[in-house]
């Protein structure tokens, strides 16, 4: 069987290399970046390369999955209005090629920012299920990100009238070893294996982590038994950005956990964003707990 990975240098990219690599798919990844690619094989160019039939123009893959995407962690999804326009591009491009080429599947992600940002308050919120997502009356998302996710989740159902089976993941914050600095775990990490508390934004914002390996193995376990609804990809536990700084003190050994410190004047997302993993559990059971990770993380697992 063999597979494509779009944005395969990026940190789900490679992970996905990886996990596919390991159950035995012929992989080819596409990146504009060179990285690591312990399984398979890395090209370096644009996806839309491929979109545009320039590179490998009759080929059909027995799976597509497409991590290409400008996200950059919160500053950027804040701060950097024109990645809407390149991200809603990338999506277009991957549908419009797959239903045109005839592609066996795709995965594509979504994201847990494309669930209304009213049922994530820090005194009305709520775990959040699949069907909180209406896509014929979505509500407002979080920030411009997940207004290019739930267009992508319209491109995905308007494929399937055509034919193509798709697979939707809803990844909640995903983290693992080698994550960007652009991302909090990483950055929180960091600081405090350096002696500092500091997290961004104010007490109480809390997330649901999930592991990047389980978020691969989500993904693998929804190919694999055929699930074509939109699935979370999440722990179902929430913890305060303040409670992990503590946890990964803790658990660096030598370092006195301390109050941590919240920088309110940084970019914040939403108060709580916590997911109902009820669904996913029906196919796949995460295997790292977030003390886990940080162990993990740390080189210790």
């Amino acid at each position: 069987m063999r597979a494509l990975v779009t944005g395969a240098a990026g940190f789900v990219g490679r992970h996905m290399m990886t996990g596919l690599g390991h159950r035995g798919w012929d992989v080819l990844g596409v990146d504009l970046r060179d990285g690591p690619c312990p399984v398979g094989a890395l090209t370096r160019m644009d996806a839309r390369e491929i979109f545009n039939g320039r590179f490998l123009p009759k080929t059909r893959f027995d799976l597509v999955v497409h991590c290409a995407y400008h996200v950059g962690g919160r500053a950027a999804i804040d701060g950097e209005p024109r990645m809407l326009a390149r991200n809603l591009e990338l999506d277009a491009s991957l549908f419009r090629w797959a239903t045109q080429t005839g592609q066996e599947r795709v995965v594509y992600y979504s994201s847990s920012a494309a669930y209304p940002v009213a049922y994530q308050q820090f005194d009305d919120w709520k775990r959040l299920a699949e069907n909180d997502i209406d896509l014929q009356n979505a509500q407002q998302p979080d920030a411009r990100y997940g207004w290019a996710k739930l267009t992508g989740e319209h491109l995905a159902e308007a494929a399937k009238l055509l034919g193509l089976r798709v697979h939707t993941i809803r990844p909640f914050s995903g983290y693992g070893a080698d994550q960007d600095l652009a991302y909090p775990f990483p950055a929180i990490l960091a600081r405090v294996r350096s002696g500092d508390m500091t997290v961004w934004g104010p007490r109480g914002q809390c997330r649901d982590w999930i592991h990047i390996d389980d978020v691969v193995g989500c993904s693998i376990a929804a190919v694999e038994k055929d699930v074509f609804d939109p699935i979370n990809a999440c722990s179902g536990v929430g913890v305060e950005m303040g409670d992990l700084a503590i946890r990964m003190a803790r658990i660096t050994g030598g370092i006195e956990p301390k109050d941590p410190f919240y920088r309110i004047d940084k970019p914040t997302g939403v108060m709580v964003r916590i997911g109902d993993p009820t669904k996913m559990r029906t196919i796949y059971t995460p295997q790292i707990s977030i003390e886990d990770g940080i162990k993990r993380a740390l080189g210790e697992l």
